[in-house]
């Protein structure tokens, strides 16, 4: 009973039941008004000596209170009610905290309804709530235009910290995760850490690294950890900004933050915007000068907007074979290539596959007469090699970088390109585009009405009314 514990909603439903106002029960226990209010809104733990008190007064088994808060407590609750299905509820966390109050034993039953799907909730909804988490990230990330300027900063000063040590990054980063943390590193073998790729052993003090990462990606994993032990304030303060009512949403978002200023440390602003401009944004100079892969130089791209230095306005976009997107920055582009959920196959991104590791440059056109000069080329991703990995799978992707086709004249890539000639005409993906004489269109618009004409066929299999 020496132990001290958080019990605010238990001593509320004690004192309400037994119809007490907060001053009336404080002088029962022996104890101030404004104590009890700390202790009901949980800012102080309810003492072993306290609870006697309160289990004589009142008769009840004090092993009642120590069973934790109905439904997990508020913020459990909360991220429960973040599932699109309660959207239009818009339940704030003041309604929250009161419902826990007046009925704790009902808030615990929803709870469990919840978790344990009662019919009602069902894989789909679960998948939504899945897409509402990275939906709301990326929504974060582009409200900052994928440029944090706090951790340019720290990540600048930590790079030019370690460059002090030596012109070797990997090995200076051994180095400041060894001396200033006690970290060591150890390159493991496939076979002894066959579905990993980094892994922190605080037991034996290592950071452990597959050998199936290449130079860039083994730079990444030390400069990842050292955000972790270096960035932490910074990170904390962006993720408490954000305000994400799901928890998963929240990681998600910090390990994006993680990956930023690893790539910032690994490519620092000032010197990295002075090689891209120095080059015309050349990506294979890029990458040799700071030892990095072509989708961090891509990513790293996107983030160029500090303010006084700032960089051309690419997106980046990473799709698989089958098109599904699972990264996409915008950055200060405003890119719809990148907004929209659908693609046209006539963008080259696509093709990219048939050529692996070659660069494909293109001119489209959207609809609404915007043009983009884009580049794309395929990647492994880390860990994996040509034909197979540990599960006799290669994972590769195609990676898609842009910038307004008025904004290329400069770009190396460009030089052979008439940025104002023809361009491809494409789409956001069938179900959003209008364009009638298409003959790739896999489906008619969303919003037009079709027309099946049994005597004819145009040129595309669907054709539709301009209504």
């Amino acid at each position: 009973m020496r132990e001290k514990l958080l019990a605010g909603h238990a001593v509320r439903r004690i004192r309400r039941r037994a119809g007490l106002t907060q001053t009336a029960m404080a002088e029962m226990l022996g104890v101030s008004p404004s104590y009890l209010h700390l202790i009901e809104r949980d800012q102080r733990t309810l003492s072993s000596k306290l609870l006697i008190r309160l289990a004589d007064q009142f008769d009840f088994d004090p092993r009642t209170l120590i069973g934790g808060e109905p439904a997990g407590g508020a913020e459990a609750l909360r991220r429960r009610l973040a599932n699109p299905m309660f959207a239009d509820l818009e339940i704030d966390r003041h309604e929250v905290e009161e419902w826990l109050a007046a009925a704790p034993r009902g808030a615990e039953a929803f709870a469990r309804a919840f978790d344990h799907g009662s019919g009602a909730i069902s894989a789909s909804v679960f998948s939504t709530t899945n897409s509402a988490i990275t939906h709301a990230v990326r929504q974060e990330i582009e409200r900052w235009r994928n440029h944090f300027a706090d951790l340019e900063a720290a990540a600048e000063g930590l790079a030019d910290d370690v460059r002090l040590v030596g012109a070797d990054l990997y090995g200076a980063l051994v180095d400041r995760l060894r001396v200033k943390h006690g970290l060591s590193i150890r390159i493991l073998p496939t076979d002894v850490m066959p579905d990993r790729l980094r892994r922190l052993d605080l037991h034996a003090r290592q950071l452990q690294i597959s050998e199936m990462l290449d130079g860039s990606g083994r730079t990444f994993a030390l400069a990842f950890q050292l955000a972790q032990l270096e960035a932490r304030a910074e990170v904390d303060a962006l993720t408490r900004g954000a305000a994400f009512a799901d928890r998963n949403a929240e990681r998600l978002f910090r390990r994006h933050l993680l990956g930023y200023f690893a790539a910032a440390v690994m490519m620092p602003y000032a010197r990295f915007l002075r090689a891209c401009e120095a080059s015309g944004y050349d990506l294979v100079v890029l990458q040799k000068r700071f030892g990095s892969s072509f989708e961090q130089v891509a990513h790293r791209l996107t983030t160029l907007q500090r303010v006084g230095a700032r960089g051309l306005a690419f997106f980046m976009i990473r799709i698989d074979r089958a098109g599904q997107s699972s990264k996409r920055y915008a950055g200060a582009s405003g890119a719809m290539l990148v907004e929209a959920d659908g693609r046209c196959p006539l963008w080259r991104l696509h093709h990219a596959f048939d050529r692996p590791s070659a660069l494909s440059v293109q001119v489209v056109e959207l609809e609404d007469g915007s043009r983009w000069f884009t580049q794309a080329q395929t990647v492994l991703a880390q860990g994996s090699r040509p034909g197979t990995n540990w599960n006799e799978v290669s994972a590769e992707f195609a990676i898609g970088l842009g910038i307004a086709a008025d904004q290329a004249a400069g770009l190396s890539a460009a030089r052979t390109v008439d940025l104002r000639g023809p361009a491809t005409r494409i789409g956001l993906g069938c179900a959003a585009c209008q364009r009638a004489d298409c003959p790739q269109r896999s489906a008619p618009p969303a919003e037009r009405t079709l027309i099946i004409n049994d005597r004819e066929r145009g040129s595309s299999a669907f054709e539709f009314a301009n209504d």
